[in-house]
């Protein structure tokens, strides 16, 4: 065996299917070996007592990009990354947001260049799509798939982002004739305008408001709706950032079904709830996001969600807007929710909230969180398997955790460019202490150790079946006969 560049001695090692007790050896970008002693490297990590896993893979969050409401995020390449990376993720899927009036390939060209001088750490990109014209739908989306970008969004709610029925069946098809996988942002707009209106016309214009607008009831109605468009066609499609119950529970029964239906949810689901909204003037724009925060049993459905298997993938959909007259709060203490930029940061928080309230308090096991956290975002991105686990041919992409780690979160601890945490004050315990990406330490004693535009961009192949492969439903093989 050739000399080894670095050595990680004596950890527990957990992959998505096992967990053991042995050494790793990197040579350049790549694991080499994984064996129960190997020779030492140039340099030898001595990981007794920690956790070896799998760098994590955030496939939902929105990075240096335009809002539909014209806002853009505060986080840039840079400082997002470096906020993954101190985090425990090695890899970012974000999105190149296609708004209406610019082509795809316009778009796609925008974001390399934002990303490329940026990222410390290694990134790809889905498209959000907002205009799906004839040209988009031949030419552009396929020519993307082609150079990597295997996985597209789209939106049912946002007036400048949503689609109709017609146009989603569109979209679906491309992406099932292409082999491609579409994220739907699930919520019955026409639900949401008609009580918001009702609301602010009633002087109910506060934070808390926000959430009574995006009743579950329109996020459940719009998974329904969206699972019966995919079943027409037998096309995949992931459901990102669910909330509530209602929807929880649909997604279940179609996968019980055989759909080809995937489920994603998030920290903020997790941990934190409506009440959070609920402060005075408007501070709860914090806290404001879509779908919104609920209450106590939804934060239980969502946890069951995790552990049975109904959610796939845990990203954090960090939307990092600053809390002033930028972006959440336009009109100062006048803002109303329906003013407020939707969403809140987490992308350095997503990994700790999992560790410490999942697998420290007993509710996952340490390989349900590697599987949830990068195996099945890597199996469904098409990078598996460079990215999301630990084995000789891999990528050098690992974090090292110490389970005894407990920190009450401060926002001057965190590394993005938001100015605020919505878990501020939380305690939790369990946090990476070393991220190694293709075998350089980016992050090591609570430093910095990878330089600006390091990170490489990802061609990504088509997307692999995850835990739910589904089956070609009945009404989808009688059109295919009519139609093809």
């Amino acid at each position: 065996m050739d000399k080894l560049d670095l050595t990680i001695r004596d950890g527990t090692v957990a992959t998505a299917a096992e967990t053991t007790r042995c050494d790793i050896g990197i040579i350049g970008e790549k694991i080499v070996a994984i064996a129960d002693h190997l020779p030492a490297g140039a340099r030898d990590i001595d990981a007794g007592g920690r956790y070896v896993l799998p760098g994590g893979i955030d496939s939902h969050c929105h990075i240096e990009q335009l809002s539909g409401m014209g806002i853009m995020s505060a986080d840039d390449f840079y400082s997002g990354t470096v906020s993954a990376a101190f985090g425990g993720t090695t890899t970012i899927i974000p999105f190149a947001a296609q708004h209406r009036g610019t082509s795809v390939t316009t778009t796609v060209a925008d974001y390399h260049e934002r990303a490329r001088s940026k990222a410390v750490i290694d990134y790809g990109f889905h498209l959000i799509i907002g205009e799906p014209t004839d040209k988009v739908l031949n030419e552009e989306l396929p020519a993307a798939i082609k150079d990597g970008i295997t996985s597209f969004k789209v939106y049912m709610t946002y007036p400048k982002w949503r689609l109709e029925d017609y146009q989603l069946l569109e979209v679906l098809s491309v992406a099932q004739r292409e082999g491609a996988l579409v994220m739907v942002h699930a919520e019955n707009d026409d639900m949401i305008r008609w009580i918001a209106k009702r609301l602010i016309e009633r002087g109910h214009g506060a934070p808390k408001f926000h959430g009574v607008a995006h009743h579950a009831l329109a996020e459940a109605e719009a998974t329904h709706r969206v699972i019966m468009l995919s079943r027409l066609l037998s096309a995949p499609v992931l459901i990102v950032h669910v909330s509530s119950p209602e929807a929880t529970n649909t997604i279940r029964a179609a996968q019980t079904l055989g759909a080809k239906i995937y489920a994603e949810t998030c920290p903020q689901y997790l941990v934190l709830t409506a009440d959070d909204m609920d402060r005075p003037g408007v501070e709860g724009a914090k806290w404001c996001c879509s779908p919104p925060l609920r209450d106590k049993a939804a934060q239980e459905a969502i946890w069951a969600g995790l552990g049975n298997g109904t959610f796939q993938v845990y990203s954090s959909d960090h939307a990092p807007y600053r809390f002033d007259e930028t972006a959440k709060i336009p009109r100062g203490d006048q803002t109303t929710f329906k003013e407020m930029a939707n969403g809140v940061p987490g992308i350095e928080m997503r990994l700790p909230i999992l560790f410490s309230e999942g697998v420290l308090k007993g509710r996952l096991g340490i390989n349900q969180f590697v599987s949830l956290t990068a195996t099945n975002h890597a199996r469904m991105y098409g990078l598996y398997p460079r990215k999301g686990t630990i084995a000789i041919g891999s990528d050098a992409d690992i974090a090292i955790w110490n389970p005894e780690i407990e920190k009450r979160v401060d926002y001057s601890m965190m590394h993005d460019a938001v100015g605020y945490t919505p878990y501020e004050g939380h305690v939790y315990k369990g946090w990476p202490e070393i991220v190694i990406s293709r075998g350089r330490i980016v992050v090591e004693g609570g430093e910095l150790k990878a330089a600006r535009g390091s990170g490489q961009y990802l061609a990504r192949g088509l997307p692999g079946p995850v835990a739910v492969a589904g089956t070609i439903d009945g009404p989808a093989r009688q059109l295919r006969n009519l139609i093809g």
